[in-house]
């Protein structure tokens, strides 16, 4: 489930990103892109970003960054981001 954009209290789906990619610095960056060309568009109200991730099996240290310009566009917009945690998601089928 990597990236589920939607509407908090009535859980409508805004977008679905990153399909099979569950790694955390690949969909940081498509988050980001989205935000810049998207998150703006979208009327005020309360929004959940949730990233559904895996520790990539070769990690070992830095990865991810979610800077303040992100951060920025999501405070503005009403997003709250949640970090889902799914262990052994890289490589299943």
């Amino acid at each position: 489930m990597p990236i589920n954009i939607y509407r908090e209290k009535t859980f409508d789906k805004i977008a679905w990103l990153c399909d099979d990619i569950w790694d955390l610095p690949n969909q940081v960056s498509e988050l980001e892109k989205w935000l810049l060309d998207k998150a703006e568009s979208l009327p005020k109200g309360k929004y959940v970003i949730d990233i559904g991730f895996d520790i990539r099996p070769d990690a070992c240290g830095g990865g991810a960054v979610i800077d303040s310009k992100m951060m920025k566009i999501m405070a503005d917009n009403g997003f709250d981001l949640y970090l889902s945690e799914y262990p052994n998601s890289i490589g299943a089928e």
